[in-house]
């Protein structure tokens, strides 16, 4: 088994899953346990169906797919490389821990603030409450590998979760524990500049590029559960949306 193989533990004999499913799930778990790191460079699709012992058609398929999901990128003229920007995808409903993590990341929070309150007027109307309603709010910056990523503002109905001391890391983890996790979301995309004090937060300069995310969460019987804004870095986030052709 060659040297690359052997890193990502190869495939599995025994695993009755298509090949190229048994390849995305070796090379995510490599990702994941940092065996490959940001910016490593991937063998060539040939060298790296000789080495498993399978398919060019294969290790195109699993590529593609983890290229799809953001853990891998393609530079034109040099070949697949582990991403070191993070892709987001707008298809896709996942929290910040969870996506970090699924990049072999290790993600944490610096809490701004946390606590409980009543909702203000335009937050009735975005979340469908009453006015003085009792609300939790969540206010953070968010990291990855001890570097600063976004700000996160978030605020939700107080009946989703027993208290805000709830969120620990991930506030899709608490709200999936008392059962209130969003089932879908409208999301909003649009740049911005940070302010001085944004800048100060996310060690950037003032008037730097970013990326806010206005999202609102929905539960299956149409309540809204989540409304969250995410000022996210410019330099170290691309979003992505798979999109297809309508019949015609």
């Amino acid at each position: 088994m060659s040297s690359f193989a052997q890193r990502i533990g190869g495939l599995d004999a025994g695993d009755h899953a298509p090949l190229y499913r048994q390849l995305q799930k070796a090379l995510r778990d490599a990702i994941q346990k940092r065996v490959l790191a940001p910016d490593d460079a991937l063998p060539a699709e040939r060298d790296l169906a000789e080495e498993l012992g399978v398919s060019r058609i294969t290790v195109r398929k699993a590529l593609d797919g983890l290229v799809g999901e953001g853990l891998l990128m393609r530079r034109q003229g040099a070949g697949t490389f582990v991403a070191s920007r993070v892709e987001k995808s707008f298809s896709k409903l996942s929290s910040f821990t969870e996506d970090m993590i699924s990049r072999g990341r290790v993600p944490h929070s610096a809490w701004l603030s946390r606590g409980e309150g009543q909702v203000t007027p335009e937050e009735s109307l975005t979340l469908g409450l009453s006015p003085g309603a009792p609300v939790y709010r969540f206010n953070r910056i968010r990291y990855a590998d001890g570097a600063p990523m976004a700000l996160e503002y978030s605020t939700v109905p107080a009946f989703s979760m027993p208290g805000p001391d709830a969120v620990e890391t991930s506030l899709y983890e608490a709200l999936e524990k008392a059962g209130h996790r969003p089932a879908r979301a409208l999301q909003r995309l649009r740049a911005v500049l940070f302010t001085p004090e944004q800048a100060e937060l996310l060690s950037v300069a003032a008037k730097d590029p970013g990326l806010l995310i206005e999202r609102r969460g929905f539960l299956r019987d149409g309540r809204v559960v989540e409304v969250t804004q995410s000022y996210y870095r410019g330099d170290a986030y691309d979003f992505v949306a798979e999109l297809t052709a309508s019949p015609t």
